[in-house]
């Protein structure tokens, strides 16, 4: 990793914590469940990432592979071959830092050739055996995220998320990756119940102990929009309030980095937020 990408890296990890960090999500796919093929155009790709840098994102993370539910897999260059030139034309215009969404270590280390600072794994480390030691050997940030192969009811969600997470620590532990470069996410809607999901937000506190920043993402996902009162879009996607107001209950129980589709509308509402928790006043009385 080259000087200036270390020091974008390091200045996204140290603003977290201090403020909400909202990462943009950039999905450069035919096929994501929420917007699959809005920006798999390289030209409409750069140009949602600088709205949303425009918009308040901090990081803004950039996709070649759908991972909802029954997405058809996609081979290591095909990936590459949508991601690459968005990365590295976005390396050179953006002042934010890049992040890359892939379970795959040849991706995640040409990304970061390319100026990617940070590695958004949806499966924490262990769905690729090489995944540890690439981050570790390229220098980059990890998001490491719980997920399961299949649902499982019965199960206590939190202690299984424990449980993944010890796994995937460890296996961050022995590759070398300094924990400073570490944040975990639940995987809100990834192999888990409606129950379960519930869970796992309502006890985010419950992973504060592993002293890692907290990230959510829940942008439009479409369990919650049967949250939604029957007459005003229930069985849809949560779509802005709704995601807003997960986004605000997750901050309330120690999220500190969120994912999302909605970038000005989720930067303004956790400023608002953020002001009111750190009992500041904004404006005029």
């Amino acid at each position: 990793m080259r000087a200036d990408q270390r020091a974008r890296r390091d200045d996204c990890l140290s603003e977290i914590g201090t403020r909400p960090v909202v990462m943009g999500i950039l999905n450069v796919t035919p096929d994501s469940f929420s917007d699959g093929g809005r920006f798999l155009a390289a030209d409409a790709a750069v140009a949602q990432a600088k709205r949303m840098v425009v918009q308040g994102g901090a990081i803004v993370d950039i996709g070649g592979e759908s991972t909802r539910p029954g997405a058809t897999p996609v081979p290591e260059a095909e990936e590459l071959a949508r991601i690459g030139a968005v990365v590295a034309h976005l390396a050179d215009e953006l002042p934010v830092a890049l992040s890359v969404d892939t379970t795959k270590a040849g991706v995640a280390a040409r990304a970061v050739e390319l100026g990617a600072v940070m590695v958004n794994d949806v499966w924490g480390l262990q769905r690729d055996p090489a995944m540890a030691d690439t981050v570790a050997a390229a220098g980059a940030a990890v998001v490491i995220m719980h997920n399961r192969a299949d649902k499982d009811g019965s199960l206590d969600i939190v202690a299984d998320i424990r449980r993944f997470f010890d796994r995937s620590l460890s296996l961050a532990m022995r590759a070398g990756i300094p924990d400073r470069h570490i944040v975990l996410d639940p995987g809100i809607g990834f192999g888990k119940t409606a129950r379960q999901n519930i869970d796992a937000l309502a006890r985010l506190g419950e992973l504060s102990d592993y002293g890692r920043p907290i990230m959510v993402g829940v942008s439009r996902k479409a369990f919650f929009g049967s949250l939604i009162p029957e007459g005003l879009g229930r069985g849809t996607e949560a779509g802005v309030v709704g995601t807003v107001a997960l986004a605000l209950a997750a901050a309330a129980a120690g999220a500190s980095v969120f994912r999302v589709h909605d970038v000005a509308e989720h930067v303004a509402a956790l400023a608002v937020f953020d002001a009111i928790r750190k009992g500041r006043r904004g404006g005029a009385g």
